[in-house]
């Protein structure tokens, strides 16, 4: 079934924030009114979006969106830099090369200079190559990362404020994950490239100045370019993060081209054969588009706090707590997760012999034993001499799965594990929220701990963390966004 339904005008006073719309009350009200006899009642969800970037100022962001910006744009260069020493960095670097070296934009983790689609490309690879990227979780999407590296590669070439920078990234993650919680249908391409390509197309058009014409140009030609096969994460292949890279150049490309005037479809998202009856099949547009620009999506992000898959986090946190509470691999008989069918689909996967990190960081078994062995998941633990493990192996082999009644397609929770011991006796946990997600967020000095971590990954973390984290939280008032890579783009 497709379920087609514009949003519904909302006036411009929703763009703006709440201390703005206090003061504009007067004005507001009456230029509401005249737009009612002005302009239809409904409008499609890519009108609504193309007017809320081409109008919003960065004043009009909410306190509570401009922190979450920092705060998750600081996630994504900290990943990124970890992401160097990821699984075939170097070979994606050489082969990006290849298409055009030198230009204006950094590659992060070291000295390196590119065109910016390139910069682009390989920034987002490495954000997504250890699966430590931010992600929300209505979407089922990683929103921020080829936003940012498409965002951050056009600032590099072309300077802008540091709140502009903001603005543009708050934009587009906006603009991605309304494509994401409006799909009411289980995954059948991989949302976070084919939703992603859109919100970078439209940050790099924010941070260009575009009007809401060259904006709606923007949407047309990332439909032209959307792409992204969920058969790479049924096989665990590093062309994830690689389908990462490309929405983030295409969402350059895109900008560019719409920038150029060259003319692209008007109905991307809704049209017959638009975004959503494409790639999502059963989508409800309505409540998102009366949403957009009042609950800012960047708010909704969730940290990662293990480099693995989104859908295993629920999991590891079940096994973290029965490891408080006393199960250990040499009681334990067996381990059963109960989780909704998203889980099933992304994570429930046999560990085995032979596995690379691609493949480890989506399988909730290995991940599992990890928990319950270490007592942490980190970056190390996905290393090739980690990964042959036959301990580890044997242990994971003890992780089986039942399918619970949940019926949201994009549901993550609830998750119930329980432990059967050698003695006999059982213990169960019930996580109800992800560790990370709004709901139990990192606390600021885990999110440092996570950056400083990310950062050792590919140089001594002192003094780049501290100067990092500086430079994030300076943003709202620099004159040139560049700084802000300045700590992470030096050569080690």
């Amino acid at each position: 079934m497709v379920l087609l339904s514009g949003g519904v005008v909302i006036g411009s006073w929703y763009r703006l924030s709440r201390g703005r719309r206090r003061a504009r009350a007067g004005r507001s009200v009456a230029r509401r009114t005249q737009q009612r006899h002005l302009k239809p009642v409904a409008e499609d969800l890519l009108e609504r979006l193309a007017e809320l970037a081409a109008e919003t100022g960065f004043d009009d962001l909410p306190p509570a969106a401009v922190a979450a910006t920092e705060t998750f744009l600081l996630d994504a260069l900290a990943v990124g830099v970890a992401g160097r020493t990821g699984p075939w960095r170097e070979e994606t670097l050489r082969a990006a090369l290849a298409w055009g070296d030198g230009g204006t934009a950094r590659i992060l983790g070291d000295g390196l200079r590119a065109p910016p689609t390139t910069a682009a490309f390989v920034n987002a690879f490495q954000m997504h190559c250890l699966e430590f990227d931010c992600v929300h979780e209505g979407a089922v999407a990683h929103a921020m990362t080829a936003v940012a590296a498409a965002a951050l590669a056009q600032a590099d070439a072309v300077p802008v404020s540091g709140a502009r920078l903001l603005l543009s990234l708050a934009l587009g993650v906006e603009v991605a994950v309304a494509l994401g919680v409006a799909a009411r249908a289980p995954l059948r391409f991989f949302r976070p490239a084919t939703v992603g390509v859109f919100g970078a197309a439209v940050a790099v058009g924010v941070l260009r100045g575009f009007d809401v014409e060259a904006i709606r140009r923007c949407f047309g030609h990332a439909l032209g370019l959307a792409a992204g096969t969920m058969q790479a994460h049924e096989e665990g292949k590093p062309t994830l993060p690689l389908q990462l890279g490309a929405a983030a150049r295409a969402g350059i490309v895109a900008a560019e081209l719409a920038g150029a005037g060259v003319p692209a479809p008007h109905q991307a998202l809704e049209g017959r054969h638009g975004y959503l009856p494409l790639f999502e099949t059963a989508f409800d547009t309505a409540e998102v588009a009366r949403h957009a620009g009042i609950t800012w999506r960047v708010t909704e992000l969730s940290h990662k706090p293990y480099p693995s898959g989104r859908a295993t986090h629920g999991g590891i946190d079940a096994v973290l707590r029965l490891r408080a509470a006393g199960v250990a691999p040499n009681n334990l008989a067996g381990l059963t997760l109960e989780a909704p069918p998203l889980i099933h689909q992304l994570v429930l996967r046999p560990a085995r012999p032979g596995m690379d990190a691609s493949y480890a960081r989506l399988c909730f078994a290995y991940t599992g034993a990890l928990a319950l062995a270490c007592g942490r998941v980190g970056i190390e633990h996905f290393a090739a001499t980690e990964l042959g493990r036959a301990d580890r192996l044997e242990l994971a082999g003890r992780f089986k799965a039942t399918l619970s009644r949940v019926a949201d397609p994009a549901a993550f929770t609830p998750q119930t594990l329980t432990a059967e011991l050698h003695n006999g006796s059982s213990k169960t946990v019930r996580i109800d929220a992800l560790p990370g997600s709004p709901a139990r967020p990192l606390l600021p000095a885990e999110q440092e701990e996570k950056v400083s971590a990310c950062i050792a990954a590919a140089y001594p973390p002192q003094p780049r963390t501290s100067l990092l984290i500086e430079a994030a939280r300076r943003l709202p008032s620099l004159a040139d966004a560049r700084a802000v890579l300045d700590p992470v783009t030096g050569a080690s």
